[in-house]
This record gives structure tokens, C-alpha cells and sequence, in this order.
């Protein structure tokens, strides 16, 4: 394998692969990105962790064709060190268990291991077929992934949960992620081919590498999957995944329908005055007090270290009133995904779930467990 390159081009090819490779490795060869060099004048870029696999490609000139792997993250840090504007001359493949890196006066030998021992990537039947728009699918993300739980122990939901379902006698593609403390869920109009899709978890890492690949891109994502694997494609990128194997809670039990509090108040004023009175609270509970009454809302907190602090907001709401408390991080989390200007808290009694909704888009909704300050 013989190609010339541009440095812009392989770097941002291999930050996208460089990745999905693990830092620590006990199957040497998942720490090393493939290199495969076609005739057409592509090179492509493939790494796995064995659960997540990412192809990438990227035009190049091809002196020959071949493969070979080289270490993911160190050809990585090696291009980026190099001068912007370079031409780089990768060299490698064939008898040669080594991949030597040219660039202006800089030449680098990297040690390679045989392409025979790259795992190959499952390519089985995907039946469900479907796109989503890149837009769509980076605020499908971002509305529930603050919500996915870390907690190795409930695998179940290390993810979000995407599945067709009906709401209001329409049928739509719902997102929904939980870590038992606060829920995210998100729909959209269900796409052509996705009626009859099983509901699927897709993987937190899985759902962190998609955001990011799709950061720039404006087309339409082509999504298939069957009930034990997702793929995304899109301009010159395939991402592949396993989906958690698991079955996520019956996630309607804990949307509370009843609340009949609601006090409505202005997204960005209370998200400040969140911060602001937080700063008072302790590290480890971040509690914040919110008081209830007409057309008024006191937060507060107090920490035997910090002292005590209080800021008052004008809301409209017109129920008895009520003590509630949260943590100040979830609180945040959900109003930073609040795009309009008005947030309404529709709550129980201070021991219920409170239910957010974003006033100007009915198709999110956040549910908040409160907590004892």
C-alpha cells in the first residue's frame, strides 16, 4: 500500500476513528486502525472495539493498492503534530509489518500487525431501514442524552431508548433516557420504513461518537437496524454498534399525569437564578429549595460551610402553594434543553415526580424527581 494524502483530510478521518479505540487493550490488534487503499483513489479508515465499529473514506492518491494497521492513536497524535497544509505519504502492506509515515522532512515507522488479524465487521441483516434529517437527529440526542444513567449495574439504562409507538393517535419515533433521577422523552413524526422497527438502546458511547460525527453534517442520516445491531451512514461514513441487550422499564408508570400545580416562569431567568443560588449548596447534594406562591417563586439554599443564599422571581401561578426541592445540576440540565422562553413545572406535593415542559414544543417532556432539603 502506497497513497499520498492531505494532513486536513487524515486528521479529521482519524479523529472520528481514533475514537471508538480503547486506551487500554488486551487484544493488541483493537488498539490499531485499519488502512485499506483502493484504486479509485479512496483510502479507508476502520477501527472497533469489537462493540462498536466506525468505517470512514477519504480521498487520497493511490500509488498501490493494499492494507495494512498501524496504532490508532498514535498515528493520530503524529499527524496532528504535523505542519498544517502537509502532503503525507503513507507507505506500508504487504510482506512489510510496518507502516512508515512521510511528511516534508519527518518520517516516522510505525510498527504494524497483519491485516488477517483485524476482526471482521459484522455486516448481517438489518431489515428496518429509515432517515432522519442531521438536525433532527442532533436534537433527538441532545434532548435525552443528559438523562442517560452511568450506573454500570442497570445496563439497561446506559442508553437511549428509541422506539415507534403512537401518541395522540399519531405515530411517532420516541427517544426516551432515565438514570432513575430525572427522565428525558422526545418524539418526532415516525419516518417512512420505521412502522413495525423494534425498540432498541442504543449504547451511551455509541450515542457520544454519533453526536459528534454528525456535529458538521447536513444530509440525512440512513439508519438501519434489526432487534441486536444499529447502523448510521452518512456522506463518506458507516458507524456500526451492538444495542444493549436488555429490556428498558415500562417508562409511562413514572410520568405522573395528575399534577395539577403549575407554575410557569421564564426559562432563562430561572436557569440563572438556579446557578446563582446553587453556588451556596453543598458539593455533594446541590439541593435547591423552590417556594411556591401566587405570581411568585423564592429559591434558596443553605450549606453549613457556605452560609445561605435566596433570590425571589416573578412566575405565573395561581395553586396553593408549595415547598419543593432539587438538585441544581438536574434542574440545569433540563432548562438548557428548553428552547423557547417559557418552562412550566407541573407538580404534585413535594414528595412527587414534577413533570417540565417546554411551553413552546409539546413534543419534549421531562419528568423530575424531587429531593428532601
Amino acid at each position: 500500500m502506497k497513497l499520498t494524502i492531505e494532513r486536513a483530510a487524515l486528521l479529521k478521518s482519524l479523529a472520528h476513528v481514533q475514537s471508538v479505540v480503547e486506551r487500554r487493550n488486551t487484544i493488541p490488534i483493537l488498539a490499531n486502525v485499519l488502512l485499506r487503499a483502493h484504486g479509485d483513489g479512496q483510502v479507508e479508515l476502520v477501527a472497533t472495539d469489537m462493540d462498536l465499529d466506525i468505517l470512514e473514506q477519504v480521498k487520497c492518491a493511490t500509488a498501490s493498492e493494499g492494507a495494512t494497521t498501524a496504532p490508532a492513536h498514535t498515528l493520530y497524535d503524529i499527524v496532528r503534530k504535523l505542519p498544517e497544509g502537509s502532503e503525507i505519504q503513507l507507505d506500508g502492506g504487504g510482506a512489510k509489518e510496518r507502516l512508515i509515515v512521510r511528511a516534508g522532512r519527518s518520517t516516522f515507522t510505525l510498527p504494524a500487525l497483519p491485516t488477517a488479524d483485524f476482526p471482521v465487521l459484522a455486516s448481517d441483516g438489518l431489515p428496518f431501514k429509515f432517515s432522519l434529517g442531521a438536525a433532527v437527529l442532533r436534537s433527538l440526542i441532545d434532548r435525552t442524552r443528559f438523562a442517560i444513567s452511568t450506573e454500570e449495574t442497570r445496563y439497561y439504562l446506559n442508553g437511549i431508548y428509541l422506539h415507534a409507538t403512537q401518541s395522540n393517535e399519531l405515530a411517532v419515533l420516541r427517544a426516551v433516557a432515565t438514570d432513575g433521577h430525572r427522565l428525558a422523552r422526545v418524539e418526532i413524526t415516525l419516518p417512512d420504513g420505521a412502522t413495525g422497527m423494534p425498540g432498541v438502546i442504543l449504547p451511551r458511547k455509541t450515542v457520544l461518537e454519533l453526536r459528534k460525527l454528525i456535529e458538521e453534517t447536513e444530509g440525512d442520516i440512513g439508519i438501519s437496524l434489526s432487534d441486536t445491531r444499529v447502523r448510521f451512514a452518512f456522506d463518506d461514513v458507516v458507524l456500526s454498534s451492538k444495542l444493549i441487550d436488555g429490556t428498558f422499564p415500562d417508562y409511562e408508570r413514572v410520568i405522573p399525569a395528575g399534577n395539577d400545580k403549575v407554575m410557569e416562569v421564564d426559562r432563562r431567568a430561572f436557569a440563572d437564578a438556579v446557578d446563582r443560588v446553587a453556588t451556596i449548596s453543598t458539593e455533594k447534594s446541590r439541593a435547591v429549595k423552590l417556594t411556591v406562591g401566587k405570581g411568585n417563586l423564592v429559591l434558596s439554599a443553605t450549606s453549613p460551610e457556605a452560609g445561605s443564599a435566596t433570590e425571589e422571581l416573578e412566575v405565573s401561578y395561581g395553586s396553593s402553594p408549595i415547598e419543593i426541592g432539587f438538585n441544581s445540576r438536574y434542574l440545569l440540565d433540563i432548562t438548557q434543553q428548553i428552547e423557547g422562553d417559557s418552562a412550566a413545572f407541573a407538580m404534585a406535593d413535594s414528595a412527587s415526580p414534577t413533570v417540565v415542559h417546554d411551553r413552546a414544543d409539546g413534543s419534549a417532556i421531562y419528568v423530575l424527581m424531587p429531593m428532601r432539603v
